[in-house]
């Protein structure tokens, strides 16, 4: 299965959409339940949450701005998030979102595992995701009593409401390792080839959530940064492929250097597991008879994975309701022809 969404709306008009209540879920796989599975959302707001706090019950939030900033009022302090950040937040800490303007954005939800750093085995001590780019927030708290207070808990896949007559954001000090965290996608550091051949798009992972299996990952999130690109005897974009592993795509800015054109900042992609996917036909033409000089590519551009080795199920907001769905995705393909010219 292969799909592509256009950029998912904005909230328009009068209408005043809360983050909570922009939340829609577009694809995902397991049970919170039984502790095993992610979901894939994504989010479009307009308005602050006012006396109104959200939890989750199920598992954590990878939350990925595309448009508009989100200052975050958590139990730990403030974190503000802009486009090309991210932040995580945990399950059970209570946050509030304040915005300034319409919003939209990706999330990316794991049920029971936390999100880790890759192993970087011969890479070395230094490289990717450097823990000295995270940032947790400084204490902060507020003192707010005699109001109607609404905290939001999202339990099982369901949302549930109890009203309390105080902030919960009454936190003065707190110390260990259970925080929440931002980065800031312009320190990643990229890894890739010097010589030859296309790398295996793992080497742009940011975030991991592995699975009981050993190799595989209930979800990675992965970028695709500004990067030089120097190699020779090589077609240069992403191969064509089937994988084992779920892929599902979002742009933050830019243009994606496999789909230009259609492909746009807000919209997505999924292509299912073993489903054959690769660049489309305007770009294989072009990359095929490029010259191989040293160049940069994704200049002012920020794609994104979400991957997972489980199946991705769609919801019937994300195939129908939402009216995002793009119809005519596979005609980027057509064109393409076989080269093959038979023994020399």
């Amino acid at each position: 299965m292969q799909m592509r969404w256009k950029p998912f709306d904005l909230p328009s008009g009068a209408k005043k959409i809360n983050f909570i209540e922009g939340l829609k879920t577009v694809c995902g796989a397991g049970d919170p339940k039984t502790k095993n599975g992610l979901a894939i959302h994504v989010y479009s707001c307009n308005a602050s949450m006012e006396n109104t706090a959200f939890y989750n019950a199920d598992g954590d939030f990878l939350i990925v701005p595309q448009e508009g900033w989100l200052q975050i009022k958590t139990e730990f302090g403030k974190v503000f998030l802009s486009p090309n950040e991210i932040a995580v937040i945990q399950q059970g800490i209570r946050f509030s979102i304040e915005v300034s303007g319409p919003c939209r954005g990706y999330i990316l939800e794991v049920f029971g595992r936390h999100f880790s750093l890759p192993d970087l085995g011969p890479i070395g001590a230094n490289g990717l995701a450097n823990p000295r780019d995270f940032l947790i927030p400084v204490a902060w708290y507020e003192v707010i009593e005699n109001v109607d207070y609404k905290i939001i808990s999202k339990y099982q896949g369901n949302l549930f409401v109890y009203h309390q007559d105080h902030s919960p954001f009454d936190v003065v000090a707190w110390h260990g390792n259970y925080a929440p965290f931002k980065y800031n996608l312009k320190n990643f550091m990229v890894i890739n080839s010097v010589s030859f051949d296309h790398c295996d798009p793992s080497i742009f992972t940011v975030f991991t959530c592995q699975s009981e299996k050993p190799g595989t990952a209930i979800a990675d999130f992965v970028i695709f940064p500004p990067r030089w690109s120097v190699q020779e005897h090589t077609f240069r974009p992403p191969y064509y492929h089937r994988n084992c592993m779920s892929e599902f795509m979002g742009l933050i800015l830019g243009e994606y250097e496999a789909k230009k054109g259609d492909f746009l900042p807000g919209g997505a992609t999924l292509h299912s597991i073993m489903t054959p996917h690769g660049p489309d036909f305007n770009c294989f033409t072009q990359a095929s008879v490029e010259e191989l000089n040293p160049c940069r590519v994704a200049e002012g551009t920020q794609a994104f994975m979400f991957e997972s080795c489980l199946g991705l199920a769609v919801t019937k907001w994300g195939a129908e309701t939402c009216r995002k769905l793009d119809l005519e995705y596979f005609k980027c393909w057509e064109g393409l022809k076989s080269n093959f010219t038979g023994p020399r």
